[in-house]
């Protein structure tokens, strides 16, 4: 008994004709299943076995002469490396051993809030999904499709009666699976390639994770600085309004004359001028610190701690020579080299042939009351090979380019190496200068401060003149000021030197970029 098409389907324009496709999936549906098993497996070992002679045979039309990086890795030595005083480790959160916890609330809110950070944290999402859809690509593809339609077969066409001219339905189930075969590594260079950005992308992560700590303990180290500087200023000032109290008690006397007192009133405006300026300098940090934690109105009432309650980082007299290599940014560079040279090995692969196989399975009718019958049945395998024969020489340009690439990275890692070299060996001098600066700078202190406590006995007693007690004063002032600013050199140098040895990075767990360059190269 036959069933009786009410509903035939459509076959979209450019199907091959409906008629000639009814009959070959009703021949097909006669065949038994092992057969067309068997067949599809010998069409797909036929695909592997030409995609082996390729591989073996039409490699050799590749043309990569003349095309190499002329750039390598060069291994900068630390200088004097005995004599540094630096940690031999750094704590991932050295800035608490400063011992302030109003830098450690600073620095924590940062880090939660900063929008730098989270947009390196963006950059390193958006790198592992091009990982992820790199390592898709190594994997077999398989796809659903469902097409129902509706058309009016032409009369005046190929399609022959009862189709010509009449209004039919038709569908289409099946599922398709795909499989690019990765003879010549090009998918796995991809993939390789696309990890390497992204272990980069972690990496600067982490770098500007050590940057951001950093600028917010130097700028808050530069507040204290201020707040020192400003209690100098004012202590100045109450000192001099004493000391104008002096002059106009000696000039009331007749023991001096109007150009003391004068002198002694100029002095007044100038202190309270110093203290305006420090205050600026004051706001203008302040504002600093509310960028850098990205909250607004956060450290206005902040009130920094004085310079003599931080702690030093303690330093140890020998620095390790691996200790270079936890740089943050170091790493970045180093696994861009990586992912450079990896695109290399994929632009050379575009050389080669492309084996692919592909299958599917499932129904076709016209008429969707017959669509899930045995005879509606359509299956096929397609393995294919495809090779570059001539393309104007854009596979060339594109090895050129990536080459290019590499060599581009490999020297902005040397020159990040040379630079963290240097960085580390400025703040390491830096430290040791300072050290022998502040004890010069106290002991010029307390001579100028004893030069100043007997100028203003000598003018006391009618034995100096005023003229000495400011030369004494201004003295007094500028080792002071000195002081304060030798001591916030010392945290900063300290701060920078945390910075420059790595700030605690420490890699995630993983594969570790190669030694030196992939030989394919």
């Amino acid at each position: 008994m036959t069933k009786k098409i009410d509903n035939p389907s459509p076959a979209p324009q450019g199907r091959a004709p409906a008629a000639a496709e009814a009959m070959g999936v009703q021949a097909q549906a006669h065949l038994p299943v092992w057969r067309a098993s068997v067949r599809m497996l010998l069409v797909s070992v036929a695909g592997v076995v030409a995609a082996g002679l390729m591989a073996s045979g039409i490699t050799g039309c590749a043309d990569l002469s003349g095309i190499a990086p002329q750039s390598s890795l060069r291994a900068a030595a630390l200088p004097s490396v005995n004599a540094l005083d630096a940690p031999t480790t750094v704590a991932a959160e050295w800035w608490r051993e400063f011992g302030d916890e109003t830098l450690n609330a600073l620095v924590a809110q940062a880090l939660q809030t900063s929008p730098n950070l989270k947009l390196a944290e963006a950059r390193l999402a958006r790198a592992q999904a091009v990982g992820e859809a790199a390592h898709s690509a190594t994997l077999p593809q398989v796809n659903g499709q469902l097409d129902l339609a509706r058309q009016r077969y032409t009369a005046s066409g190929a399609v022959p009666p009862p189709l010509a001219g009449a209004v039919r339905s038709s569908g289409t189930v099946q599922l398709a699976a795909s499989w690019e075969l990765d003879f010549f590594g090009k998918h796995r260079a991809a993939l390789d390639a696309a990890l390497g950005n992204a272990r980069a992308a972690q990496a600067d992560a982490q770098a500007a994770r050590v940057l951001l700590a950093s600028q917010v303990a130097r700028t808050y180290f530069q507040l204290v600085r201020l707040n020192e500087q400003t209690a100098v200023a004012e202590r100045t000032l109450a000192q001099r309004q004493e000391t104008l109290k002096l002059v106009r008690d000696r000039v009331d006397a007749g023991l001096d004359t109007r150009l003391e007192l004068r002198q002694s009133e100029g002095a007044l405006p100038e202190a309270r001028l110093q203290i305006e300026m420090l205050h600026e300098q004051m706001a203008l940090a302040r504002n600093a610190l509310q960028a850098l934690t990205g909250e607004q109105n956060s450290t206005s009432a902040l009130v920094p701690s004085v310079q003599a309650a931080i702690k030093y980082i303690a330093l140890a007299p020998v620095i390790p020579a691996d200790l270079m290599g936890r740089r943050a940014d170091i790493a970045a560079a180093r696994w861009r080299v990586e992912a450079s040279s990896q695109d290399v090995v994929h632009a050379k692969t575009q050389f080669y042939p492309n084996v692919n196989l592909a299958a599917f399975a499932g129904f076709s009718s016209i008429g969707l009351g017959r669509l899930v019958d045995a005879g509606s049945q359509q299956w096929g395998v397609a393995p294919a090979l495809r090779l570059p024969i001539f393309e104007a020489g854009r596979l060339r340009a594109n090895l050129r380019g990536r080459t290019a690439e590499l060599d581009a990275a490999v020297e902005s890692y040397n020159a990040a190496v040379t630079d963290a070299v240097r960085e580390v060996a400025d703040q390491v001098a830096s430290s040791q200068a300072i050290v022998r600066q502040q004890a010069q700078q106290q002991a010029a202190q307390d001579a100028a401060e004893s030069a100043y406590d007997i100028a203003v006995q000598r003018y006391q007693a009618g034995l100096g003149n005023y003229l000495n007690v400011l030369t004494a004063e201004s003295s007094v002032l500028a080792q002071r000021r000195l002081a304060v600013d030798l001591t916030a050199r010392t945290l900063e140098t300290q701060v920078a030197l945390m910075r420059a040895l790595g700030g605690g990075y420490a890699p995630e767990p993983g594969p570790k970029p190669s030694a030196a360059l992939p030989a394919a190269l």
